[in-house]
């Protein structure tokens, strides 16, 4: 099953980065493009002007975005990142 592009913004440690990379991998997706707001503090401006949000992860699939980890796993409760994933 091919899926959406799925782009992340991270940071080294954040656990629910890690949660939502360990979610989003049970669900099948094997590549994940991943942006370091971290190590480019540029990336993190972009990624609040895009977002509206300062926390990571910021996940967008596809064009979409889903929002951070809490998002993701109420979007998975619902049944809606299955049929997302595979748009």
């Amino acid at each position: 099953m091919s899926h959406a592009r799925v782009l992340m913004y991270t940071t080294a440690v954040c656990p629910y980065c890690i949660r939502a990379k360990q979610l989003l991998a049970a669900r099948g997706v094997t590549a994940i493009e991943e942006i370091r707001v971290d190590t480019d503090p540029e990336q993190r401006q972009i990624m609040m002007e895009r977002t509206g949000r300062r926390t990571v992860p910021q996940i967008f699939i596809g064009d979409t975005h889903v929002g951070g980890c809490d998002d993701l796993i109420a979007l998975d409760a619902a049944g809606g990142l299955l049929p997302l994933l595979s748009a």
